[in-house]
C-alpha cells in the first residue's frame, strides 16, 4: 500500500485524541489507538524514504524524567526533532522545584512557548499518573486564564499505572512481526515475571501489555510466583477487554506451564503490588533505613525464585520451540549484565536484534501521539507533507 493510501485510510477512523493527553491506554478508543499506530507506520515510512515530517519551525518539547531512562528518553527527543520541535529537559533538581515550587506553578513557567511536556513518573505508587493529571490541570487554568498561548499536551512516558508508549511500540513491533493486528487474535502471549537481582522495578510493564494486548484478541497468560500479583483494578481491566475482544486472560503460578504452545513470551521482572505500597510510603518519608531493611527482604523472597528464569528449556515448551521473545529494555541477563537474571544469555542472544527493532517503534510512537494531539485532522497535514516533499538530507 503507497503512503498516499494509507493517509487515505487513515482519513477515515473517527478519533478523540485531539487536544488530549495521552495518558493510559484504556481511556482511548480501538480506533485512537488504531490512528495512533497508522500514523507512527506513516512517519516511519516518511522517514525511511527521506521525506521530512516537519511540522514545528519552533517550539519547545519539555521531557521530565523523575526516573532514569535511556530509550524513552532518547526516543521523546528523537520524535520531538523528528516533528521540528527542540528538547530542553527539567531537571528538578536544578530548577525552583528543590525551592518548594509549586506544580502549578512549574506547569505555567515551563509552558509560555511549549507543545509538549512528556512526564516520567514512576516511582509512587498512587502518585505517579496523578502528577500528570496535576499538570494537566494547571495548564488548563494557564491556558483559560490567558497565561499561555496554547495549552501543551502531556505525553505518559511512564508512570505507577501504565507505560503507553512502550506497550504502543511492543504493539506495532508485533502488528510487523505477524503482519496485521487481526493476525494477532488467537495468538498466545506470556506476561511472565523473571528473577532479577534488584527490586523495586515497576508494576506499569506488565500492567500496561495486559492492558493492550487484551483489546486485540490475544490468550494472555499472567505468570508470577505467589505474593507478585499486580494491582488487582488493573488486572480487572484487561480480564474485561479480553472478555470483549474474544480473547482471555489467565493468572498462572508456573512458569513452565505458562509458556506451553506460547506464540509470544514477555518475561520481566517486577515489585510486588503489595511491596511497592510499603516502598512508597517508605520514599515518601524520607525514611532510608526502612527503605534498605526493605530492600534486602525483597532480595531474599527474590531469591527463593532463580529459577524464574527464560532459558533454552521454557524455550523449548513454547509454539514450534521459538515464540517470540520480547523485552523492554535493559534486561538482566544471565552470565552477561549480572550472574543470574530474567533471562538466559544464549537466549537472549537470539532475539537480540529483534529486541532493538521493538524498541526503534517507540520514537514513532511518541510522534504518533503528539502528531494526533496537535493536529485535528492529521491525515491532511500528513497528505501536505507527502505534497511538500521536503527532503529530510541532502537536496
Amino acid at each position: 500500500m503507497s503512503l498516499h493510501d494509507k493517509i487515505q485510510k487513515l482519513s477515515a477512523l473517527k478519533t478523540n485524541l485531539y487536544k488530549k493527553d495521552f495518558l493510559l491506554t484504556w481511556e482511548k478508543s480501538q480506533e485512537d489507538l488504531k490512528a495512533v499506530l497508522d500514523v507512527a507506520e506513516i512517519l516511519k515510512e516518511m522517514r525511511d524514504n527521506n521525506i521530512s515530517p516537519r511540522v514545528f519551525d519552533s517550539g519547545l518539547a519539555i521531557s521530565n524524567f523523575r526516573d532514569n531512562s535511556t530509550r524513552t528518553r532518547f526516543s521523546f527527543a528523537s520524535a520531538s526533532n523528528l516533528l521540528g520541535l527542540a528538547v530542553q529537559d527539567l531537571d528538578e533538581q536544578k530548577s525552583q522545584i528543590a525551592h518548594g515550587e509549586t506544580v502549578r506553578e512549574t506547569a505555567n513557567m515551563i509552558s509560555f512557548l511549549s507543545d509538549f511536556i512528556g512526564i516520567r513518573d514512576d516511582m509512587f505508587l498512587g502518585e505517579g499518573n496523578k502528577y500528570m493529571r496535576e499538570v494537566g490541570e494547571a495548564l488548563d487554568e494557564g491556558f483559560a486564564k490567558g497565561v499561555l498561548p496554547s495549552r501543551p499536551g502531556i505525553v505518559n512516558l511512564q508512570c505507577d499505572m501504565d507505560h503507553p508508549t512502550q506497550s504502543m511500540a511492543d504493539l506495532m513491533h508485533l502488528q510487523n512481526q505477524f503482519g496485521s493486528l487481526e493476525n494477532l487474535k488467537g495468538k498466545k502471549i506470556v506476561m511472565s515475571w523473571a528473577y532479577s537481582p534488584s527490586y523495586g522495578k515497576p508494576l506499569s510493564v506488565p500492567q500496561g501489555i495486559i492492558a493492550l494486548m487484551s483489546r486485540y484478541g490475544m490468550n494472555i497468560e499472567l505468570a508470577y510466583p505467589e505474593g507478585y500479583g499486580l494491582i488487582p483494578e488493573i488486572v480487572e481491566i484487561a480480564k474485561n477487554n479480553a472478555k470483549q475482544s474474544g480473547g482471555s486472560l489467565n493468572v498462572s503460578h508456573s512458569m513452565e506451564d505458562a509458556m506451553k504452545d506460547a506464540d509470544i513470551v514477555y518475561p520481566k521482572s517486577w515489585a510486588p503490588f503489595h511491596i511497592m505500597q510499603q516502598r512508597t510510603k517508605l520514599l515518601q518519608a524520607a525514611d532510608k533505613e526502612g527503605l534498605k531493611a526493605l530492600e534486602q527482604t525483597c532480595l531474599t523472597n527474590n531469591a527463593k525464585f532463580k529459577n524464574w528464569e527464560y532459558n533454552d528449556a521454557k524455550k523449548k515448551l513454547t509454539k514450534n520451540q521459538d515464540a517470540l521473545y520480547m523485552h523492554c529494555l535493559p534486561a538482566d541477563i544471565s552470565g552477561v549484565s549480572c550472574k543470574e537474571g530474567e533471562v538466559n544469555g544464549n537466549v537472549f542472544e537470539q532475539y537480540r536484534i529483534r529486541t532493538y527493532l521493538e524498541a526503534g517503534f517507540k520514537p514513532y510512537i511518541i510522534a504518533a501521539m503528539m502528531f494526533t494531539t496537535k493536529f485535528e485532522k492529521p491525515s491532511e497535514v500528513l497528505q501536505n507533507i507527502l505534497k511538500r516533499n521536503n527532503k529530510r538530507v541532502g537536496l
